[in-house]
């Protein structure tokens, strides 16, 4: 499932104020041909089992994740699980040992798990402060039997872009630079940009953007994106993480609407909660970024490497493999 897809249900059910990520469809888990599996067999620390959701961005970071524990001695190996519905409770049971995550989504799908569907919308725990985010999703983690180790750098959320032309010609570089322009912007993105929070009216109350209409293209696709070129629409919503914009410039989320999706391993606490495993995963979280992320999106998508080859060709240039 493509990362597009996941977004265009990230506020349904669980996941109601998350605008980045949302679990993708499907119903068993299953082992990733080819991945890291048997990885790091000599060493004698254990085993562990990363798991990645059915998204190009997940599965790379499991990669990683798997290889820089392969390369701390562990072995290891990635099994792809359909959506999160199905991977969170096998991380609790230990079926699964560490996954990457995005600090805003899992907070409100913890929170709605233990609190109820209602939960998000009504105490949402999340929001554009990664601190404060991570702070209230480790209280929900923790009585569950899970770890959250620091988030990085590294953001996938979502973002608008505008014309490199439109940009220019209007002085824009922030999305509060295009409120206070008061020009009236049509919005290339999915139809359900017209009611959801971090969409149009989040713009509206936000940023005080003119928001003229929705055209309902999909989020960050070639279509919507063609529309932004071509004049038709002012404004694409995509992703921090999407690779190619060709003439298209993000405008800033400087006043945060957006919750702070910001990646960040979580691990069973029983089986992967060592000091090790947190020290080898933090080398990587303090290392990426959500431009590198993007990088590794397009690598997979648009140039066809594998994951764990375009994993691994990371991890060493940025010399966090020892072999």
């Amino acid at each position: 499932m493509s990362k597009i897809s996941r977004i265009a249900g990230a506020i349904l059910g669980a996941v109601a104020l998350t605008g980045s990520l949302a679990a993708c469809g499907g119903d068993s888990l299953e082992k990733e041909k080819g991945g890291s599996d048997s990885a790091g067999a000599a060493g004698g620390k254990g085993t562990l089992v990363v798991g990645a959701a059915a998204f190009t961005e997940s599965k790379v970071l499991a990669e990683l994740y798997a290889q820089i524990l392969s390369d701390a001695g562990y072995k290891t190996s990635v099994t792809t699980v359909k959506n999160r519905e199905l991977y969170e409770p096998s991380l609790e049971k230990g079926e699964i040992d560490v996954v990457p995550e995005y600090a805003a989504t899992i907070a409100e799908f913890l929170n709605a798990k233990v609190n109820g569907p209602k939960a998000p919308d009504e105490k949402p725990v999340a929001s554009g402060d990664v601190n404060a985010t991570v702070a209230a999703l480790t209280g929900l983690a923790g009585p569950r039997g899970l770890k959250v180790l620091p988030a990085g750098a590294a953001v996938d959320q979502n973002a608008f872009a505008v014309s490199r032309e439109f940009a220019e010609k209007n002085k824009l570089k922030t999305l509060s630079d295009l409120g206070k322009s008061k020009l009236k912007v049509k919005i290339a993105a999915g139809d359900e940009c017209e009611v959801r929070p971090f969409c149009a009216p989040g713009l509206k109350k936000v940023y005080g953007i003119d928001v003229a209409g929705i055209d309902p293209k999909g989020v960050g696709t070639p279509q919507a994106k063609q529309a932004v070129k071509d004049g038709d629409d002012q404004l694409v919503l995509t992703t921090t993480t999407d690779a190619v914009l060709d003439g298209l410039v993000f405008l800033e989320d400087d006043k945060k609407l957006q919750n702070a999706d910001n990646v960040l391993p979580v691990v069973n606490a029983k089986d992967a909660g060592a000091k090790e495993i947190a020290d080898a995963l933090d080398k990587l979280t303090k290392v990426l970024t959500t431009e590198d992320l993007a990088e590794l999106n397009r690598k997979v998508d648009a140039e066809r490497a594998k994951p764990q080859d375009a994993a691994k060709a990371y991890l060493e240039s940025k010399g966090l493999l020892k072999k």
